[in-house]
């Protein structure tokens, strides 16, 4: 093993780099964490209102057969 693999300074520099890299990593992934955060609120938003929209148009379907079948009974 050479002095330079033992030396303090550039173990500590290594040791930095790879700690610079991680908080890299870290802040990537927080950033992206936040990204996925905002999307999911945004789906669940669109879900409920799909939701509400389908059982709007389950309820108006229903009321016109409920009115051809009255209709169909009357004549």
């Amino acid at each position: 093993m050479s002095n330079a693999e033992h030396d303090p300074s550039t173990e500590l520099t290594d040791l930095e780099e790879k700690l610079d890299a991680l908080i890299a990593q870290y802040n990537l992934l927080k950033n992206e964490n936040s990204s996925l955060k905002v999307k999911q609120e945004a789906l669940v938003k669109e879900k409920a209102k799909l939701l509400e929209k389908t059982t709007l148009a389950r309820t108006r379907v229903e009321a016109m057969i409920t009115r051809l079948k009255s209709m169909e009974h009357g004549s």
